[in-house]
């Protein structure tokens, strides 16, 4: 049967994508194959392809288009590498690593948000994605180190166990808050320690977790500033 979205997914890439700077043909191609519209609840399946965030429902959004393009260029992934993704959300950038040939570990803190995610995933036939709820400031340390760290949600500062698990010349990409918005960073471990490099300006949901933005006000932030 063919697809009733293939031709706004293509206009997606052209017009929100390439035209943008994303030319990595990987990236492309995956953003070309991944339905979008099925990571969306049936009354927004509309509005899809469209450039700019979505509600996925429980007060989340599935980000840009653009945005998850940046995410997934700025991290380097490529086939093989093992990939912690925090906030599932939708399931949609899950899909899109496992699209480069990453193996996915994802972490979600609502439980009506991770069953849809992990059903839209099955349906699509994405089986090799690792999904669980929990806490995700605290990372998945029994699986780790990764090779690669995606933070789907702004935070105050890098939780601390993230760090820790990120193996050695690894990347870990996340929205940090500066001002009314965030800034997306990109930290590199090497054997020296940690370097991060500032990105683009962007709008997250915020991270919530003890080592994000938590209720608990003796919370411990990351080893790493914003300034640094």
């Amino acid at each position: 049967m063919s697809d009733p979205y293939q031709i706004e997914r293509e206009r997606m890439v052209e017009s929100q994508l390439k035209k943008r700077g994303i030319h990595n043909s990987q990236l492309l191609e995956a953003f070309s194959k991944v339905p979008r519209h099925q990571f969306l609840p049936r009354n927004l399946r509309s509005e899809a392809y469209t450039d700019g965030p979505s509600p996925i429902g429980e007060g989340q959004t599935i980000s840009q288009p653009y945005m998850t393009a940046l995410m997934t260029l700025s991290a380097e992934v490529a086939p093989g590498d093992r990939v912690l993704e925090i906030g599932t959300g939708s399931g949609y950038q899950s899909a899109i690593l496992a699209e480069l040939g990453a193996e996915v570990y994802t972490i979600e803190r609502i439980p009506e948000l991770l069953e849809q995610a992990r059903e839209t995933l099955r349906q699509l036939h994405y089986d090799k994605i690792h999904a669980r709820l929990g806490n995700g400031t605290l990372g998945w340390e029994e699986e780790a180190p990764f090779d690669i760290i995606l933070i789907t949600a702004g935070a105050p500062e890098i939780p601390a166990p993230l760090l820790d698990q990120l193996a050695i010349r690894g990347r870990l990409v996340i929205p940090l808050e500066e001002g009314y918005s965030h800034v997306l960073y990109v930290v590199r471990r090497s054997p020296k320690g940690f370097h991060q490099e500032r990105g683009e300006r962007c709008t997250f949901v915020p991270l919530i977790g003890e080592y994000g933005w938590g209720r608990n006000p003796r919370t411990k932030w990351g080893k790493l500033r914003k300034d640094s």
